[in-house]
């Protein structure tokens, strides 16, 4: 193998089925012959080319008429694929009747009918991560909605800071796949763009002042837009995309980091979901291992590393460029496969997440009240004031750890804190866990409404 997401045997880990056809040889070179049908096609409709040329072309342009030897072939000698089909559909028609098939590729240049079969593919690709988006936060409404006030602590810098729930944690991913939705409604009206320009963008082979208007007709066909302009080296539009991958990964792969120290069998607060086997260790039975998790942040972690050759893409000479533009061919497809593959391992780990509010619950009090200490000093802090107060909880609860006595305990029999007149109800109400997540079901209520700004 010379890829993961070729192999017999990872292929579906680090690849999705459907994914891996949009980036196949067979899709791509697909698309390279809708393009020359359709480019056949509307230069017929506006009498630029003969209709009997342009039939004999839609008649040939389909991938199973495709020698793929020979194209490999073909491209090896020449340097690219399109040519190569070129080539291939001329021969075909001039058997028909000779010279028809040289109405073919009329116009274009080997850039247009490559940049156009990539948008596609990308376009592809974007509506099989719309979907996976779209599950992917219907099932965390559903978390946020069960765990709204499911009790766990927060932790800062790894250690515990405050109580929240868990409800909160998962509304903050929510909220994030819901801005990833909207990054990717705005993309692709900027992404979805035809490319037809011919050698340097200016159309000047489209004779009679009809070459705005082919172009027109084509986008149409093809259902993308018309370019403002040619983009042969503007490559702004592919390293946007592979950006906004980047982010989603990015997202995804903080998920999975969060859930593999929840993991850890210490904290135990969730698990991946669960069969036979999975995550074992081929030494250490008792092992359940957060493989999932393993797999997003190793992909993830490989998109933003190859989405950054993008921008180096991006960097190209004049009005066509040696060699900048083949970055693109490398990396797209990996970033592409493994995107989907990320988002769906992420979408199956939150299907199947295992939350466990026990573990949760005895996490909240192994600090014997520490993890409420903020609520404490600022249940006192209007008494004492709030940097006395400060000094005062923080010695207590040093005390508390090296005493193993709650804090309570100790709130309950300081002078200091007897002398501000709080009962010892109400250090009971100060030290419950439950009292101290501040509006966290209120926010997730929020982000469950999209009533939030922005």
């Amino acid at each position: 193998m010379s890829s993961v997401t070729d192999s017999v045997i990872f292929r579906n880990i680090f690849s999705t089925p459907a994914i891996s056809s949009v980036w196949s040889d067979t899709q791509r070179t697909s698309y390279y012959l809708l393009f020359e049908a359709s480019l056949a096609s509307v230069q017929a409709d506006i009498g630029i080319v003969p209709r009997q040329a342009a039939d004999a072309i839609l008649a040939f342009c389909h991938v199973t008429n495709i020698d793929f030897d020979e194209l490999r072939i073909q491209t090896e000698k020449i340097g690219y694929p399109v040519l190569g089909v070129v080539k291939q559909i001329v021969q075909k028609v001039n058997s028909l009747q000779p010279g028809l098939g040289e109405w073919v590729h009329w116009g274009a240049t080997t850039q247009d009918v490559t940049d156009t079969a990539t948008v596609l593919q990308l376009r592809d690709t974007l509506d099989l991560v719309s979907a996976t988006l779209n599950a992917i936060t219907s099932d965390l409404r559903r978390l946020c909605q069960t765990h709204k006030t499911t009790l766990m602590v927060a932790r800062s810098n790894l250690q515990q800071a405050v109580p929240m729930t868990f409800g909160f944690k998962m509304a903050r991913l929510l909220a994030t796949f819901e801005r990833h939705k909207q990054r990717l409604a705005e993309i692709k009206s900027r992404l979805l763009v035809l490319e037809f320009g011919g050698a340097a963008g200016t159309l000047a082979t489209i004779k009679d002042g009809r070459g705005l208007e082919c172009q027109a007709a084509l986008a149409q066909k093809l259902n993308l837009s018309v370019p403002e302009i040619a983009w042969h080296t503007e490559r702004d539009r592919i390293a946007e995309v592979g950006g906004f991958f980047a982010l989603l990964t990015g997202t995804c792969s903080k998920f999975a980091m969060d859930i593999k120290l929840m993991m850890q069998t210490e904290v135990g607060e969730v698990s991946e979901p669960f069969y036979p086997h999975r995550g074992s260790s081929s030494t250490m039975p008792q092992k359940r291992n957060p493989i999932s998790s393993v797999y997003i942040t190793a992909m993830g972690a490989t998109v933003r590393q190859l989405s950054a050759a993008l921008y180096d893409a991006m960097v190209e000479d004049h009005e066509r460029a040696t060699g900048p533009w083949e970055i693109e061919w490398i990396v797209l497809p990996q970033i592409c496969t493994l995107t989907h593959a990320v988002l769906l391992r992420t979408f199956e780990l939150i299907t199947g997440l295992e939350v466990h509010s026990d573990a949760m619950k005895r996490n909240l009090e192994i600090t014997r009240g520490g993890v409420v200490s903020e609520a404490v000093m600022m249940g006192l802090a209007p008494k004492l004031g709030r940097q006395f107060t400060h000094d005062l909880v923080y010695e207590l609860c040093g005390r508390s750890v090296r005493e193993d006595l709650p804090l309570l305990t100790l709130l309950c029999a300081d002078d200091k804190v007897r002398e501000s007149g709080l009962s010892k109800e109400e250090l009971e109400g100060l030290c419950d866990p439950a009292s101290y997540t501040g509006l966290s079901v209120e926010m997730v209520d929020r982000v469950l409404a999209d009533t939030y700004p922005g």
